[in-house]
């Protein structure tokens, strides 16, 4: 439910917490520039690993179904914790949630660093995966917290920016830090290249952060929990593992197993606040438009967008045989244009409204349109300066989708629950970009085939991208269908 034209709805506040940094005088921004140190790294974990899998299965003699395990462990570690850690920050407070997590974040990528096995590694991307999802939601959270109005927006740009920049910059640095270390051990400092960030971030978090002024007393859900936990296993694990086995029956059944378990856990939920008992996913959220539809464009936008770099560094270094660098640098025009679009959306948004959600979803649609083009007139090699122009568009829109999307779906989510919300939006982000990989890796894998002759590995694998490329504009059209059912604008411009 929204509130009347010209006031905000019921239960959003109309300043910061008692207690929480002041946006005039600097600590606001002091302790969002923390917590966006927390965002890069995280983020950049997403897809910073994907250059250096060819580095881990030679030094560890990792086996194709370890490598998997490797991408596939921390996502799915962390969309699985970021629901319940939002509420535990809720309670516990987000300055200790941010500490705790990030500090194991850290230790975890160092643990990857000095893996000897594909167990190990796989078992400290799991963590670092956890610890990802534990301080996540203090990210949001604490922007909800320390501003309102156009200052908020601001810091909701600024943080589209890192999300869109650090995972489309993930590939590049991590070509860039293979080809300075070395093809032997330059994959693990893909890893420990953490420890520096972590060892200046932790301390300057516990100084800057400021402290939980009041903390809500309240319930964890641990049968809501277990319900949510079992959902997401049951939906993400065959969307994981189904492409490299075949699709065998049992991913379909534990796919479709998943849906009366969701629908269990909604009727807990309303039934466990009904009862005035604390509900892991408030009902209260879920039936917010704004926040519902915010949640549902993001992951379909997200399944869109992440799933561009899985198919473009499958195709420059399996189907071209270049190398990681490579791979790497032809994805930066669209980091450069996420830049932009987030560097502007705040102001875009305040002019636009949520017009700035369809411009930037359709330059999205025209830019991954236009990369398939010029896919198709390159064949068998195509060159980054070719994909660069499309690249850049496709960039600048996703910059401008990602932020105010964030600004919409918590303008009206009550600052009591903003960790809660924000740990929802997280898991929607990653939930869409499993399901992006495992639907664009269904289409680029099961469309290859190879002629015989020269370059015919090279022109199966463009083909492929080709039609890529084109079902990853198809999840960015759903999104701009979705964008009619959010308000026209936050309560902060009207």
């Amino acid at each position: 439910m929204t509130g009347g034209p010209g006031r905000p709805a019921p239960g959003a506040a109309a300043g910061p917490a008692p207690g929480a940094p002041s946006q005039a005088d600097g600590r606001g921004w002091r302790a969002v520039a923390i917590v966006l140190v927390g965002a890069f790294m995280a983020l950049l974990d997403t897809t910073i690993v994907n250059v250096a899998l060819p580095a881990i299965h030679t030094g560890l003699h990792a086996s194709p179904a370890s490598l998997e395990w490797i991408v596939s462990g921390y996502a799915l570690a962390y969309g699985l914790v970021l629901v319940p850690a939002g509420r535990v920050g809720d309670r516990v407070g987000h300055k200790w949630q941010f500490i705790a997590g990030l500090s194991l974040f850290t230790l975890a990528s160092v643990a990857c660093g000095l893996s000897q096995s594909p167990g190990e590694i796989i078992t400290a991307r799991v963590v670092q995966g956890i610890g990802a999802g534990v301080f996540y939601p203090a990210i949001s959270a604490t922007i909800q917290l320390a501003f309102t109005g156009p200052q908020r927006s601001k810091a909701f740009g600024t943080l589209g920016a890192v999300i869109g920049v650090s995972t489309a910059l993930g590939p590049v640095l991590g070509g860039l830090i293979i080809q300075a270390a070395g093809a032997a051990d330059g994959w693990r400092w893909v890893f420990l290249v953490n420890l520096l960030i972590g060892v200046i971030a932790v301390p300057l978090a516990a100084w800057l952060l400021p402290p939980p002024a009041a903390r809500a007393r309240r319930g964890i859900d641990p049968a809501g929990l277990g319900l949510l936990a079992a959902g997401l296993l049951l939906l993400l694990i065959p969307l994981i593992e189904g492409q490299p086995n075949g699709w065998p029956a049992w991913t379909y059944v534990s796919i479709g197993a998943s849906i009366p378990v969701f629908a269990l856990l909604t009727a807990w939920e309303v039934r466990t606040d009904r009862r005035g008992v604390d509900a892991l996913l408030k009902p209260g959220l879920l039936t917010r438009s704004s926040f519902s539809a915010g949640a549902v464009f993001a992951l379909v936008f997200f399944a869109g967008f992440t799933s561009v770099f899985f198919t473009l560094s499958i195709l420059w270094q399996v189907g071209l045989g270049r190398s990681a660098l490579a791979s790497g640098l032809v994805m930066t025009p669209f980091a450069l244009g996420s830049l932009a679009g987030a560097a502007n959306s705040a102001r875009l948004s305040a002019r636009l409204g949520r017009m700035v959600l369809v411009t930037g979803c359709l330059l999205v649609g025209v830019g991954l349109a236009g990369t398939a083009a010029a896919l198709y007139f390159t064949a068998p090699h195509p060159g980054g300066w070719e994909l660069a122009g499309p690249l850049l568009v496709a960039g600048l829109g996703s910059g401008m989708a990602i932020a105010p999307n964030q600004d919409f779906v918590m303008a009206y989510v009550p600052r009591q629950e903003a960790g809660t919300a924000s740990g929802t939006l997280g898991t929607a982000q990653r939930i869409g970009s499993a399901i992006g990989i495992a639907v664009i890796g269904t289409v680029l894998f099961g469309t290859i085939s190879v002629r015989p002759g020269p370059g015919g590995l090279a022109h199966a694998y463009s083909h492929s991208a080709q039609l890529a490329m084109l079902a990853s504009v198809a999840f960015v059209l759903v999104a701009l269908l979705l964008v009619v059912a959010l308000p026209r604008q936050v309560p902060s411009r009207r």
